[in-house]
């Protein structure tokens, strides 16, 4: 892995990774330039610059989409020093096909979650309160 390449833009600073290969542009999700300066002095650590390196460097490779920068990703962290890394990565190309049609496909079953999320809240809100039909009457109004 290299260093840290800063970048000025619009006021705001960004950085470039540079893993083998790849590319990432990687704009910290901080709330104010005083915890952008705590991340970078953190990236200066050899240690740590490793970490954070992988760590956003997934992040944009999931909210890219880019299946094809996986295994290399895959590789980096089973090589990492750092053992959570490593686990992580195993437990990914054990589930491999799944994590690559999940960076590949455009369907999603986050909203099929997102509802049982919300029957099983006005589920846990009504427990004990009354029967199956005002639960019914509440599932009905909910959807």
């Amino acid at each position: 892995m290299t260093g840290v390449i800063l970048v000025c833009n619009a006021g705001r600073l960004c950085r470039e990774r540079v893993l083998g290969d790849l590319s990432y542009g990687i704009k910290p999700e901080m709330s104010c330039l005083e915890e952008e300066e705590t991340l970078i002095q953190l990236s200066g650590q050899p240690e740590l610059s490793d970490a954070i390196t992988l760590t956003q460097s997934f992040l944009f490779l999931v909210r890219k989409r880019l299946p094809q920068h996986l295994d290399n990703w895959l590789d980096l962290a089973k090589n990492s020093v750092f053992k959570p890394f490593q686990t992580f990565a195993k437990g990914l190309s054990d589930d491999y096909e799944a994590v690559k049609a999940g960076l590949t496909l455009e369907v999603s079953n986050g909203p099929v979650e997102g509802f049982n999320n919300k029957l099983k809240m006005i589920k846990r809100q009504m427990y004990g309160r009354a029967g199956l039909d005002l639960l019914n009457k509440r599932l009905v109004l909910a959807s």
